[in-house]
């Protein structure tokens, strides 16, 4: 649009409406807007464009490309085309494309500021990093501006990170780099902070560290402002990396002097403190100790330096500091681990630890503060530290209930400090039931207390007291690890769904959610996915027969993934705008770990099953699955070298003990389970390829046959995978052996040990292997898969609800291995759709032979499923039989658990028509069975 006051160029005039309705949504008017326009002038571009985006927006991506593909051909160098196909391949993901209209721009206007510019943002959004250097240098030809030479510098640094061979990288690509700025260094044409940063940048990654010190200290080092204490920071990372303890231990006790509270300086000061200890270092006899000033190279001048910075706390009036108070505690520690008698000298921990809670007992970061030290206590001590505690927390008298309660938010914050507190030192774990439960009465009247000090807090905002609510679902659920009794888990939920009714914004109130999972296998899923993570509902879903579920999951998953792609890249071009050097790495790693997250692989692979497995209905869909879905058996695009486990198992939050914690042995033993389960459903998926590429029988043995999608059905391809699998198999058998327990709010085990007891790994195998072994089928390969059908089958057999002692008790895993045994079918009909094709020909051949075998197998195919028809058909009486919305926590839940909301205290669980839908879908799956395994039979 031209600025107010000039005149309007008539062509935006002709497509502001155009515009208008793309930017509503308004895509079908906005088309035909487009239409009306280009019959009157038909050599409008960017109009066709804009239609282009229309068409795009609508799903008609093929036309749109077309349309697009017929401006673009004619290299356009207007503005409004330009920009009108750049955001068409955006939303279109090519990228690439973008590159090619401004390469053609430019070989037209060589002398373009703008198209020069564009053309180097477009190369950065595909990670061109050479073209990258040429278009920066391009420009700063035509235009000499110092952010235009700098980007071509940066684009140099990039090429030395991405580049395979670290050598190159040290000698061509970074070498040229600082050469480049140094080059502008002599010239005194260093303008900005970012051009000072990428030179630091520089030299850092050559291991110049001595340059790239007297880089920050020099005068170049005075143009690094943005960051509070920027230059100093850096000195001491150099100084560290130079292993310069003197330094360093100087610097940082200066830099303590002007922050006593920043926790990073006293780390500095004990690790350089130590080192110098270890390497029995000594001042020299003149001059001063070190470039940075005095150096503390004994423990007695440690020591003498935390004491003057308590004393200086301690005259304060107000506003106390933690810093010093902690960073003592942290010198006992240390010193005791080296058993230093000079220990005893900063005081005993119990009474020192007191002290800081008196002082700062009444704020939310005292238990982070203090847990961290609880291990320089004895056993006996326990007891002790905690009634000492108690005495400095102010409650009022005890009430009817006998529980003391606090009057005010800082009396709460300190009784919950101590609670929290004699949880991590185990003793709420060390009491009986009865002991456990009247711990959960008395959190529970904390709780409920304390929400009168929250009533003038907002939605979004978190009640006082909801970590009370917490711990007490934490006891029931220690309470149902020790008993077994269900009944304490449907009170833990209870005790949940209260916590969200009063404070819904509360993550943690939402994460212990599946105990849903374990309360009853189909929960509402709606409820569920607006709370769960989407890794715990993609865990969960499909295991479950929510198949709906899983694949909207899935894609929720993916489409985070995707757009990872897009948006750091608009971050890139960003950071080269504004000089954030130092950030493009960052970036560029940030994409790196999500492309290569274990969690991206495990949604991509799951949902490609799932699509799989919901067109289960006839032999086409299968070829034209794999063929959407650009499917290549033979080559697998998972990187498991390089696969990152970005899970935060650290989320919830958990008072127990050390040794009641998760630790590294738990995260490895689950990265190594879902990369196990990973793998299978990986190779399970890549050989349901295969069989959708033998579609016809080969002529010969050495042929192969193409299939439409371009996939080359290889008899040793199938072979080499089937193989894969056996071994991954035998690996997952032997990894389920070591049965390692997680904690409860630890990682969330795979579906792999249960897909193992259920049988189907196996029998998909002995499947998949029939192809490979048709000439075996009638003696061994037939016998062998339906004696494994049946055998998968008996382990679904059972109620999903076991009623015993008038309580009912879920069973879960049968659902699981229900759908489990829904899977095999599936694959076992694709494996007989390829091999009637195959045996056609040869039936009456094969009729002559064992024939009375064969109608005994036959019999047996078909008593097979219909067993399982007649046993999900039960299922479905029982469940819809049963009232499940009139189910409520009765007795003792519903005395003690009373929720203040609007709603009656009801934990609803609508899953009957969820489960009528779902075992209908597994009667339709039964049904195609019929149709499709069964001739293949007889």
């Amino acid at each position: 649009m031209a600025a107010r006051g000039h005149v309007q160029d008539p062509n935006d005039r002709r497509l502001r409406p155009i515009y208008d309705y793309l930017d509503n949504g308004n895509n079908k008017m906005a088309i035909q807007q487009a239409d009306k326009l280009l019959k009157k002038h038909k050599d409008l571009h960017c109009a066709k464009v804009l239609k282009a985006i229309g068409l795009q927006r609508t799903g008609k991506q093929d036309e749109a490309f077309t349309l697009a593909q017929e401006v673009a051909v004619l290299e356009p160098t207007d503005d409004n085309s330009l920009q009108a196909l750049t955001i068409l391949y955006r939303e279109m993901h090519r990228p690439e494309l973008v590159t090619k209209l401004y390469e053609a721009a430019v070989r037209k206007v060589p002398t373009s500021e703008e198209y020069h510019s564009h053309l180097f943002m477009a190369y950065a959004r595909v990670g061109e990093y050479k073209k990258m250097q040429q278009a920066g240098m391009a420009l700063y030809k035509i235009v000499p501006k110092n952010p235009y030479y700098f980007w071509s510098v940066m684009s140099l640094v990039m090429q030395a990170i991405s580049a395979q061979d670290e050598k190159l990288s040290q000698t061509m690509f970074l070498p040229l780099a600082e050469r480049m700025v140094e080059k502008m260094v002599k010239e005194e044409k260093i303008e900005a902070e970012a051009e000072v940063q990428l030179y630091f940048m520089i030299l850092e990654r050559l291991g110049k560290y001595v340059e790239a010190l007297e880089v920050v200290q020099g005068p170049l080092g005075e143009k690094l402002t943005s960051e509070l204490q920027s230059r100093e920071n850096k000195c001491m990372m150099l100084y560290r990396r130079l292993e310069r303890w003197a330094e360093c231990n100087a610097l940082s006790c200066k830099l303590l002097l002007k922050n006593p509270d920043d926790w990073q300086f006293y780390i500095l000061y004990f690790d350089s403190l130590f080192y110098l200890i270890d390497q029995s270092w000594a001042p020299p006899q003149e001059g001063a100790h070190s470039a940075e000033g005095e150096v503390h190279a004994s423990t007695a001048q440690a020591i003498s330096f935390m004491e003057d910075r308590i004393v200086t706390e301690e005259a304060k009036e107000s506003k106390h500091l933690r810093g010093p108070y902690l960073a003592r505690l942290e010198l006992i520690r240390r010193l005791r681990e080296r058993s230093c008698p000079e220990a005893q000298q900063l005081g005993e921990p119990l009474e020192l630890m007191f002290q800081f809670f008196v002082k700062f007992g009444d704020k939310p970061c005292c238990i982070t503060d203090l847990e961290i030290f609880l291990d320089l206590f004895t056993p006996d001590q326990h007891v002790q530290f905690i009634n000492r505690l108690m005495e400095a927390v102010p409650l009022g008298a005890p009430g009817e209930d006998g529980v003391a309660l606090p009057g005010d938010t800082r009396a709460l914050q300190r009784h919950l400090c101590v609670t929290q507190l004699s949880r991590s030192l185990g003793q709420q774990h060390a009491l009986n039931t009865e002991g456990k439960l009247g711990l959960i009465k008395e959190l529970k009247a904390h709780y409920r207390h304390g929400l009168q000090f929250g009533k003038s807090c907002l939605k979004t905002e978190l009640q006082f007291s909801d970590m009370y609510c917490l711990m007490a679902a934490h006891v029931y659920i220690d309470l149902w690890l020790e008993t077994g009794e269900s009944n304490m888990l449907w009170q833990c939920l209870g005790l949940l769904e209260e916590g969200l009714s009063h404070s819904s914004s509360n993550a943690q109130f939402n994460f212990p959610y599946p105990l849903y999972i374990y309360m009853f296998p189909i929960s509402s899923w709606r409820h569920l996915i607006l709370n769960f993570k989407e890794y715990l509902l993609t865990r969960y879903a499909e295991s479950l027969g929510q198949f709906a579920a899983a694949s909207q999951s899935c894609n929720f998953s993916l489409r985070f993934f995707h757009s990872n792609q897009k948006d750091t890249s608009e971050y890139i071009i960003q950071a080269y705008k504004y000089g954030a050097f130092e950030k493009i790495p960052e970036f560029i790693a940030f994409r790196n770990r999500l492309n290569h997250s274990l969690h991206f692989a495990q949604a991509r692979t799951e949902r490609m099953l799932l699509d799989l497995f919901l067109e289960a209905d006839t032999s086409s869909p299968l070829e034209e699955s794999v063929k959407s879905m650009s499917l290549c058996p033979e080559e697998d695009d998972i990187p498991w070298d390089s696969l990152r486990d970005n899970r935060d198992l650290t989320v919830l939050v958990s008072w127990n003990p050390k040794d009641r914690q998760l630790n590294e042995e738990h995260k490895q033993h689950s990265l190594e389970d879902d990369t196990l389960w990973l793998r299978l459903r990986s190779l399970t998926l890549r050989l349901i390829g295969c069989v959708s590429a033998l579609t016809h029988p080969p002529t010969s043995r050495n042929s192969e046959k193409t299939t439409e999608n371009g996939v080359a059905a290889k008899p040793s391809s199938l072979q080499s995978l089937l193989s894969q699998l056996e071994n991954t198999l035998n690996q997952a058998t032997q990894f389920t052996e070591k049965q390692l327990q997680y904690p409860f709010v630890g990682p969330v085990p795979s579906r792999l040990a249960q897909a193992l007891s259920s049988g189907c790994c196996q029998c998909q195998l002995s499947s998949l292997q029939l192809p490979l072994h048709l000439q075996e089928l009638e003696t061994a390969g037939l016998g062998s898969l339906l004696h494994t059908s049946l055998y998968m089958l008996e382990k679904c057999k059972g109620d999903l609800l076991e009623v015993k002692d008038d309580q009912s008790k879920p069973q879960q895993f049968l659902l699981e291995n229900l759908v489990y045994f829904v899977e095999t079918v599936c694959i076992v009909l694709w494996v007989s759709n390829y091999c009637g094709s195959v045996l056609r020909p040869l039936k009456s051949s094969l009729q002559k032979k064992k024939k009375k075998k064969k109608e005994v197998s036959t019999v047996t195919v078909v008593t097979a499923l219909i067993s399982a028809l007649e046993h999900i058909k039960s299922q479905e009486i029982s469940l819809t039989a049963l009232k499940l919305g009139a189910l409520s926590l009765e007795g003792q839940t519903q005395s003690e658990v009373r929720l203040k909301t609007d709603r009656p205290l009801i934990i609803s669980i609508e899953s009957g028509p969820v489960l009528f839908i779902y075992c209908s879908s597994i009667h339709f799956y039964f049904e195609l069975a019929f149709i499709f395994i069964f001739p293949f039979f007889i």
